[in-house]
């Protein structure tokens, strides 16, 4: 439940990280009792390289504190929606931190936003997307494979955002968002393998007053085709993004200095290896600003449009 809203003291319910490391971190459900892969009622003891944790001993201590394990120590986190797209299980590719900020940032939303999101997926998104408009907003979110549909909502029930959310399986390519959402939505955002069937659907369910559609594509050609089902419907101001992210790391590096005393020598064998020798001898710790050795490279193209007021009246036409 520690999703819904910011705490202080964990309770039993809640869903934790377990931050052992930047690359080491885990979900955990504070409860006293799991099921096992046998079926039975076992006590919940998670066990890391650090040694076990009790689980339910994490019921009255403040998020962010120092725990010890068995053989080391961990800090526990409340989970947010970037920590959970770290660390969520993958049901399918999903989109990360930049490119969700960018989404959320084009697509204008703010609390009270009613946005519709296809496809589902492992709710990578949706997590992020849930925050931004709550409370008083929601997001109506489909997926066509009953499993993922049947998994992510057990996910947004235990983590408590349940009353923000309404998730359905439907493949809305062919069969639309349904009536009940006919001019109700503020954005439409597609994650789909053919979004350009549906572009039409979308601009039945955006709001008479206008709106907004984003799409997320990993290849130019369906940006392509999809931008000119957009333009056919009556969307302009199209504008394609492709987010590239760029580390920095600050640290101190030795780095050879020159000695400018060493000019004063003459230019003899036996005072050039001299000459050498002290501006090998010569380094000083400097504070430089690197590259990252690897970065994430492509991951897809990020399309917004704008779908003016006139164009309902004209699509109803």
């Amino acid at each position: 439940m520690s999703f819904n809203k910011t705490k202080e003291i964990i309770e039993e319910g809640d869903v934790v990280i377990l931050y052992l490391n930047p690359s080491n971190m885990h979900s955990l459900e504070v409860k006293a009792k799991i099921v096992s892969k046998k079926g039975e009622f076992v006590d919940n003891v998670f066990q890391t390289t650090y040694g076990a944790l009790k689980v339910i001993s994490l019921v009255g201590q403040k998020y962010g504190s120092k725990i010890e394990l068995t053989r080391g120590w961990a800090h526990i986190l409340q989970p947010t929606p970037e920590l959970w797209t770290m660390i969520l299980p993958h049901r399918t590719q999903i989109i990360y931190s930049p490119d969700i900020s960018l989404i959320i940032h084009l697509m204008e939303l703010k609390p009270g936003s009613k946005i519709i999101e296809t496809g589902t997926g492992s709710g990578s998104l949706s997590h992020s997307l849930i925050r931004v408009i709550r409370p008083s907003g929601h997001l109506y979110t489909f997926d066509f494979h009953e499993q993922r549909v049947s998994v992510a909502s057990t996910e947004f029930d235990r983590h408590g955002l349940s009353e923000f959310v309404t998730l359905k399986k439907r493949d809305i390519c062919l069969e639309g968002f349904g009536e009940e959402l006919n001019h109700k939505v503020d954005a439409v955002f597609l994650d789909l393998p053919h979004p350009w069937l549906a572009v039409e659907h979308a601009t039945v369910a955006l709001k008479r007053t206008g709106g907004k559609l984003c799409f997320f594509s990993p290849c130019i050609e369906q940006v392509q085709r999809t931008c000119a089902k957009l333009i056919c419907e009556g969307f302009i101001e199209l504008n394609t993004y492709e987010c590239l992210q760029r580390e920095m790391n600050v640290q101190y590096r030795s780095l050879p200095i020159l000695d400018f005393d060493c000019l004063k020598y003459k230019h003899t064998n036996e005072d050039m290896t001299e000459k050498n020798e002290r501006r090998e001898r010569k380094q000083e710790k400097l504070l430089t600003v690197m590259h990252a050795q690897s970065l994430p490279g492509h991951t897809g193209f990020i399309t917004i449009a704008i779908f003016p007021p006139y164009c309902h009246y004209y699509v109803q036409k």
